[in-house]
């Protein structure tokens, strides 16, 4: 069964995989990546979480380029909301990457979600809170997160609207994106896009950093 070749993920096959996103990790988080996809693998079979079953291509789908953006933005300590978290990308890979993170997991889909709490618990994360609810319905304060990031989720005027809300002060959206989508949300208006940054090893994708526009400025 393809399960089994997860075994034959080495550590040094990890940090090679890993490498062109600009990723160093220890031996414990290495050890935490292994787990991870060992979990996601066994959990597939039965809950629809990945259509990547490959665990090389996990490693670089999934875990690089979430991992990706711990490059290009300082993240440490900070307050991040994951929406529509899925399988746990990009937040818990991120969680992996800078552990002193904060991390909040939003996702509606209540088998993902136990799916979630496992991979905590199995890798001893702390920090970390699962919401089962869809972002639009959350009720969260202003000033409820330093960070909020989305891959693979649509709906970006509602997303961007939520986000608004909900960020602190001088506080940043990172957007997983196709070429097209990351050129029409970065001519939305009401926020600073910094320019897409093409993920490495990839075409098509992009990431998108962007913050709200301070009210009053145009």
């Amino acid at each position: 069964m393809r399960t089994k070749v997860t075994y034959s993920l080495t550590e040094d096959r990890i940090i090679s995989t890993l490498s062109p996103f600009r990723v160093h990790l220890t031996a414990g988080q290495i050890a935490k990546i292994q787990e991870y996809i060992r979990l996601l693998l066994k959990w597939n079979q039965s809950v629809s979480l990945t259509s990547v079953v490959d665990p090389v291509e996990i490693l670089a789908r999934h875990f690089g380029e979430s991992m990706f953006i711990c490059y290009l933005l300082p993240l440490e300590k900070c307050r991040l909301a994951d929406i529509g978290s899925g399988a746990g990308f990009p937040g818990l890979a991120v969680k992996i990457a800078c552990p002193e993170i904060h991390l909040t997991l939003i996702e509606s889909n209540k088998k993902k979600c136990a799916f979630l709490s496992e991979v905590v618990r199995a890798l001893d994360l702390e920090n970390v809170e699962v919401m089962p609810i869809r972002f639009e319905d959350s009720r969260v304060a202003p000033d409820f997160a330093e960070v909020v990031t989305v891959r693979a989720v649509g709906g970006f005027p509602d997303i961007l609207r939520w986000a608004k809300t909900a960020l602190a002060r001088r506080g940043h959206i990172i957007l997983w994106l196709g070429g097209e989508d990351s050129t029409r949300v970065s001519s939305m208006p009401g926020w600073i896009w910094k320019p897409a940054v093409k993920i490495p090893e990839s075409q098509r994708r992009f990431i998108l950093i962007g913050r709200p526009r301070p009210e009053g400025n145009l």
